[in-house]
């Protein structure tokens, strides 16, 4: 059948038809390109003619390939199995062709393959309506969605490599999306052409740039680090710095309120991460929200490690921490009893903290709120997949060598959980597209990375997620074996319902542990979003339902659900605790004169 001249193909909803280079400017510009490739490749290469690589890459690839072996040699075994599988996968690829033929002569054809609508990946108009992307979409979901089943479906493998062959597939389907190559992805292609490859040009100065700042391996920028400065406008709640030690920095902030509750709020943030997630700006602090409540707020700021720490383990991080954090509030206020939150790993050293002072019967700690901790790791959540013996061992090696794990090692971990998010959405906007990332002080903050010292991450990661001591009543510290049944304090415990670091089951079965009343509360969002939830932004919600008892299906199905941020229920649930009020106290006027404005010094080293 002809086609009127003025009429459009069925297929035809591309946004704009093909720009025409400018040949001349494009040649120019490959060559500007292939100079700034000897700059990244310098970059590259100059730690290692140095001697001054990091290592432990070799290993990374090694477990790899012996995990998805593992997968291989299961469907190997059974020759029926392996048939079976090629044919789900011809099958779909038969129909797909099929639907492309239709779409190409003219019919309506039901995609095979649809990309989750959350995707971002696939957003550009082209992905759908030109055939040739469509087909290249749906035959790179058909393959990837492919080797998930083939993992799944895998006989004879333990829950642990199951897992890990899953995180390894998503990581490599994720690097071979086409959405990450200018000749397969639509929107690449336009930009290329209509810029004149200037796009590729800044791209590769951009990638040589943050090859350098990772000494010769990429870290990918996240955020605009120019845009934001640690004092003044993140990190900016006023306070002085009122103790310092090997570890740690402790902060008193400064009050809003004529009075105050009498009893004081310590903050024992995680050192995984710097502590100002709690303190990102004005609008999002909930550091500056409770003190806003009328709370004395101390927060520890962690040192960022190095070959000095390399022997501080979870004992040093208990004494040298809280403990010595406790006796600076005392002399700073007067007073012995204090409530104290801990956040993730923070959360978990508070846990021990806890157990261990009811041991030797030390009562100053009279409440504790908890954010997405864990405290039993028998459902760990997706960090486990970095977590066994071999892979330990292989740490443990690293962090000998200099005292500590590299900072880009963890940070490339927690962004490996959400590889299109968190890797390649950058990796395109910054190095293909050309376009360096927009200031966000959250990403800001994820990419301000902190080492850690030898001692104390090899201790968590066996005495935690390898062997799930603590919650087994099976963990010392100090010469006492803890038992966290002995905990008989007040407990706010707080689960965000998408976190896959912390997850909400887990925090449920942890919270199970404590011998005392807890208030388990179900965040919405995840690990950072769920609890970084302003009430000013009416965002996400939380769930309420009383003790973490029976199973974590059956208390979310009855829990209440309301509206908007957790922040004043936690807040009502502290005060009604001890609801004595006091005059403000100003940092530096008890008996601890202030060392620096807040927020300190410890938090400006970079990993």
């Amino acid at each position: 059948m002809n086609r009127r001249a003025d009429e459009k193909p069925a297929d035809a909803t591309a946004s704009a038809e093909a720009p025409v280079p400018d040949f001349d400017q494009f040649a120019q510009n490959m060559g500007r390109l292939v100079e700034e490739y000897g700059k990244a490749t310098a970059a590259y290469l100059k730690p290692i003619e140095r001697g001054e690589a990091k290592g432990g890459q070799a290993d990374e690839a090694s477990d790899m390939v012996k995990t998805l072996g593992r997968v291989a040699e299961s469907w190997v075994a059974d020759p029926r199995k392996i048939m079976e599988a090629q044919a789900s996968i011809t099958g779909d690829f038969l129909n797909l062709w099929s639907a492309m033929l239709k779409r190409a002569g003219g019919e309506e054809a039901k995609a095979v393959a649809e990309p989750d609508r959350r995707d971002a990946r696939f957003a550009d108009p082209d992905w759908s309506g030109h055939p040739m992307f469509d087909f290249i979409k749906q035959a790179y979901l058909i393959g990837s969605r492919w080797a998930e089943s083939m993992v799944d479906k895998a006989e004879d493998l333990d829950p642990h490599t199951r897992e890990k062959a899953r995180f390894y597939v998503k990581q490599i389907a994720s690097a071979l999306s086409p959405s990450n190559f200018i000749a397969t992805n639509p929107e690449l292609l336009r930009e290329t052409l209509r810029q004149n490859g200037e796009n590729l040009v800044r791209g590769m100065k951009m990638l040589a740039e943050d090859i350098e700042a990772g000494h010769g391996e990429l870290k990918i920028r996240q955020s605009d680090t120019g845009a934001f400065r640690i004092g003044v406008n993140i990190a900016s709640t006023p306070g002085k710095v009122i103790f310092r030690n090997d570890i740690m920095e402790l902060i008193q902030y400064a009050p809003s309120t004529e009075t105050v509750l009498k009893r004081p709020l310590l903050i024992v943030p995680p050192w995984i991460n710097k502590f100002y997630i709690l303190d990102l700006n004005a609008e999002k602090s909930f550091i500056r929200w409770c003190v806003a409540q009328g709370l004395t707020v101390f927060c520890i700021s962690w040192v960022n490690p190095d070959e000095r720490h390399a022997t501080k383990d979870f004992e040093s991080y208990m004494r040298e921490g809280v403990f010595a954090a406790l006796d600076a509030i005392e002399q700073a206020t007067g007073e012995k009893k204090v409530s104290a939150i801990g956040y993730c790993v923070g959360g978990t050293l508070l846990g021990v903290t806890l157990a261990y002072m009811a041991a030797v019967g030390d009562t100053r700690i009279e409440s504790a709120t908890f954010f997405t901790t864990q405290v039993d790791f028998s459902k760990a959540g997706e960090l486990s997949v970095f977590v066994d013996e071999d892979q330990i061992r292989s740490v443990e090696e690293q962090m000998g060598k200099c005292g500590y794990l590299d900072g880009a090692r963890m940070a490339g971990a927690f962004n490996m959980l959400r590889p299109n998010d968190l890797i390649w959405s950058y990796a395109v906007n910054n190095y293909l597209k050309g376009k360096a990332p927009t200031p966000f002080d959250l990403l800001y903050w994820n990419s301000d990375s902190t080492r850690m010292p030898a001692a104390n991450h090899s201790f968590y990661l066996r005495n935690c997620y390898l062997e799930n001591r603590l919650s087994k009543g099976e963990m010392t510290i100090g010469g006492k074996t803890l038992d966290l049944g002995k905990v008989t304090i007040p407990v706010y415990n707080l689960a965000t319902r998408e976190d896959h670091i912390a997850p909400a089951q887990s925090v449920f079965i942890g919270s199970q542990c404590f011998g005392g009343p807890v208030d388990y509360v179900v965040a919405g969002s995840g690990h950072i979003a769920g609890v970084v939830n302003p009430p000013a932004k009416v965002k996400y919600q939380y769930w309420t339902g009383g003790p973490a008892t029976g199973v974590y299906e059956d208390w979310i199905a009855g829990a209440s659900e309301h509206a908007g941020s957790w922040w004043p229920h936690w807040a009502s649930w502290l005060e009604k605790q001890a609801p004595e009020r006091v005059q403000a106290r100003e940092p530096g006027a008890g008996k601890l004169p202030a060392l620096c404005d807040a927020p300190g010094t410890y938090v400006l080293t970079k990993a």
